[in-house]
C-alpha cells in the first residue's frame, strides 16, 4: 500500500505536565521485552460529513492533536526514550521537557472496507497503516503514532510502542485515555480513576537477582532492536475470524464429554479454549511428522497475583512469558487433539497460581535452554478483556483493530468482538495456501 505522507507532527506533553527530567527505571518485567514492540490500527468508519478532507483536517486532526497533548501529561514516560548509560546496570526511561511523540498523518486511496474488514487481505497492506521504529538507534523512542485518512470513507489510528515500557494493558489504557479526553467538549486535564494511570514502580515487588538473569537472556548490552526479516512477502495473508458466545460454549461442552478428567479440573476460561482451538487447528495445518517439536506459549498478566496486588492502571509491564514446554506434534495431530490442547493450557494458566514469580521464571528459562531446532512456536498478543472496542474519539467506536506485529511470526491475537455480544476475534497469518487449510479446519470443527 503506497501512502500519501500530509505531515509529520511533533506532539509535546501539554506545558504544565513537568520542568524536570524524569527517569524511570525499568522492571523485572519491562526487561524481558526490551527488544520487542507492540504494533496495533484501530479503524473508525466515518459519516459522508465528517469524512470529507476538510472536515477530517480542520476537525479532527487537530481535536486529535490537541487531545494527544494533553494525554501525553498524564502518561509521560510515553513521550521519552529508552537510554543506557555505560555507568547504569539497566536501562530506563528518560523523558526531557522537550520531548515529543511523533503523529505521522497520511491518506491511502485503497477502499476502506477491504481493508479495515474481517476477510482475507495481504498482511503488508495492514503493516502500512502502522509507523516503524529505526532499528539502529542506541536510545529508541517509546512512543509513535499514524492516522491515516481513507477520504470520504473513514480513519484509522496505528500505534507502535516500545514493549518494554508498556505491555498490552498500558497500551489500552492511554489510547482509552486519549479518546475520553478527545470526545470531551471541554479541555479536560484530569482522568478518571478507572484510567488514571499509576506510575509507581516500587509496587514491582520482584526479587532483584531477577533482573539480572532478564538482561543475561537479552545478550549484548544495547537498546538497538534486531532487523526484522525485511519487507513482508505479497504471499503474506492476513485474516479474522470469529468466535461467537454459542461457539465457545459448544467447544466447551465437547471438552467437557471428551476429556477423561472431572469437571472440576478442566480450566474452560475463553481464552484457553479459543487459543487451544487455533493452536491445534495450526499445527494440522502444518502437518508432518508427529515426532516434530512444537511449544505454546502466552503472556500472563501479574498484577493481580503479585502480593501486595498491582493497580490496573500500573503504567508499565507487568506480563511475563509462559511456555509449555516438551510437546510433539502428535499430541495434537489426533481427534483428541484439541482436548488435549486445552486440558495442557489449563493446566498452564492454574498453576500460575500454586507458583511465585521466582518459579515462574526459573521454568522459563530452563524451557528455554531445552527447546530443538525447528520446533513450532505457538504465541499469542492481546486478550478478551481488554475493551479495546470501547475507544470512540467522539466519530463513533472502532469497526476493527489488528495487532499488526502478528504479520512476522506465526502468532495469533485475539480480542473481543466489537458487537460486545459476548465471542472473541482471533487474527493471524499465513501463507495462501496454509491459509486456505486452516480455515478449512477452523470451519469444519465449529459445525461439527
Amino acid at each position: 500500500m503506497v501512502l500519501n505522507v500530509i505531515k509529520i507532527s511533533k506532539v509535546s506533553p501539554y506545558a504544565d505536565s513537568f520542568h524536570d527530567p524524569l527517569v524511570v527505571p525499568l522492571t523485572f518485567f519491562d526487561l524481558k521485552w526490551l527488544k520487542d514492540s507492540v504494533q496495533q490500527v484501530i479503524f473508525y468508519k466515518l459519516t459522508s460529513e465528517s469524512s470529507s478532507r476538510e472536515f477530517f483536517y480542520s476537525v479532527i486532526i487537530p481535536k486529535l492533536e490537541a487531545s494527544l497533548s494533553l494525554v501525553l501529561g498524564h502518561f509521560l514516560p510515553l513521550a521519552g526514550h529508552l537510554t543506557w548509560n555505560l555507568q547504569d546496570p539497566k536501562p530506563c526511561i528518560v523523558v526531557f521537557p522537550h520531548d515529543t511523540v511523533m503523529l505521522t498523518v497520511s491518506e491511502s486511496d485503497k477502499d476502506f472496507n477491504s481493508v479495515s474488514g474481517k476477510g482475507i487481505r495481504l498482511a503488508k497492506e495492514t503493516r502500512a497503516l502502522v509507523p516503524e521504529f529505526p532499528a539502529s538507534c542506541d536510545s529508541p523512542r517509546v512512543l509513535s503514532l499514524q492516522v491515516t485518512l481513507f477520504p470520504n470513507q473513514g480513519f484509522c489510528i496505528g500505534i507502535t510502542a516500545n514493549h518494554a515500557v508498556m505491555d498490552g494493558k498500558t497500551v489500552v489504557n492511554f489510547y482509552n485515555s486519549w479518546a475520553h479526553i478527545c470526545k470531551s467538549r471541554t479541555r479536560v486535564t484530569i482522568l478518571p480513576d478507572h484510567l488514571t494511570p499509576r506510575l509507581d514502580r516500587t509496587v514491582i515487588n520482584v526479587p532483584a537477582y531477577l533482573e539480572a538473569k532478564m538482561l543475561v537472556l537479552q545478550g549484548e548490552r544495547t537498546l538497538k532492536t534486531p532487523q526484522a526479516g525485511g519487507e513482508i512477502g505479497h504471499d503474506i495473508l492476513r485474516i479474522t475470524l470469529e468466535f461467537t458466545r454459542e461457539n465457545v460454549e459448544k467447544l466447551r461442552e465437547r471438552v467437557k464429554m471428551e476429556s477423561t478428567r472431572s469437571h472440576s479440573e478442566l480450566h474452560l476460561s475463553t481464552f484457553v479454549v479459543a487459543y487451544a482451538y487455533m493452536w491445534t487447528c495450526l499445527v494440522k495445518t502444518h502437518g508432518g511428522h508427529g515426532e516434530r517439536p512444537v511449544r505454546l506459549m502466552y503472556a500472563a498478566d501479574f498484577r493481580n497475583r503479585l502480593e501486595p496486588p498491582v493497580h490496573e492502571t500500573y503504567l508499565g509491564n507487568c506480563v511475563f512469558p509462559i511456555g509449555c514446554f516438551g510437546h510433539k506434534a502428535k499430541t495434537f495431530l489426533g481427534e483428541d487433539g484439541f482436548v488435549k490442547a486445552v486440558e495442557i493450557l489449563g493446566d498452564s494458566v492454574k498453576g500460575l497460581s500454586l507458583l511465585g514469580v521466582e518459579q515462574l521464571c526459573e521454568l522459563y528459562l530452563e524451557g528455554k535452554k531445552r527447546v530443538e531446532p525447528g520446533t513450532q512456536l505457538g504465541t499469542i498478543a492481546g486478550s478478551n478483556r481488554f475493551g479495546l472496542y470501547g475507544s470512540d474519539f467522539g466519530w463513533g467506536k472502532p469497526v476493527n483493530t489488528e495487532f499488526v506485529s502478528i504479520d512476522r511470526n506465526e502468532a495469533f491475537s485475539m480480542s473481543e468482538r466489537g458487537d460486545r455480544s459476548g465471542g472473541v476475534q482471533v487474527g493471524l497469518c499465513l501463507k495462501k495456501h496454509e491459509m486456505d487449510i486452516f480455515i478449512s479446519l477452523f470451519n469444519d470443527g465449529l459445525v461439527n
